[in-house]
């Protein structure tokens, strides 16, 4: 299984917004740090955006922001949403699967419940889990270094 690359870049933009909690955050500081297009995460900001994850600010101090709190946000939901456009076979498009053995293949359904294990196990993971007391990640997105008591004792 490989995930697309929308999806790696989703949970990108919301960790990077996670880590700068509070403050509104510009689409390329975010690209600069997260070594990513810009064009490809106005994209994804803008889906995201409609999906209700981050809210979007225009004008010239504009930016975006979670738009709820990390912990309230399952990445279980992120990649079930970003993934959704990509069936994760050919069998499981019914417009364009050309499989003869489509009827009678009990591949799909075992791959179905894999899929559905592996989401699952996300659903249990939020945004917090990912960012919180996490020192090195921190030390990579955060726009305004300070160190958290949490990483003191990683010295």
């Amino acid at each position: 299984m490989r995930l697309t690359t929308r999806t790696n870049l989703a949970v990108r933009v919301l960790m990077f917004c996670a880590v700068n909690q509070g403050r509104i955050v510009r689409t390329p500081e975010i690209a600069e740090r997260c070594n990513a297009s810009v064009n490809h995460l106005f994209q994804v900001v803008n889906l995201l955006q409609e999906l209700g994850f981050i809210q979007t600010q225009r004008g010239r101090a504009g930016g975006v922001r979670l738009a709820r709190a990390a912990e309230q946000i399952s990445i279980g939901a992120v990649f079930r949403e970003f993934e959704a456009g990509a069936p994760f076979a050919e069998c499981f498009d019914e417009k364009t699967n050309t499989c003869p053995l489509h009827q009678t293949c009990r591949l799909r359904g075992y791959i179905h419940r894999a899929l559905e294990a592996f989401y699952h196990e996300l659903d249990l993971i939020t945004l917090d889990d990912l960012v919180r007391g996490n020192c090195g990640l921190v030390g990579l997105l955060d726009l305004a270094p300070k160190v958290p008591e949490t990483c003191l004792s990683d010295r």
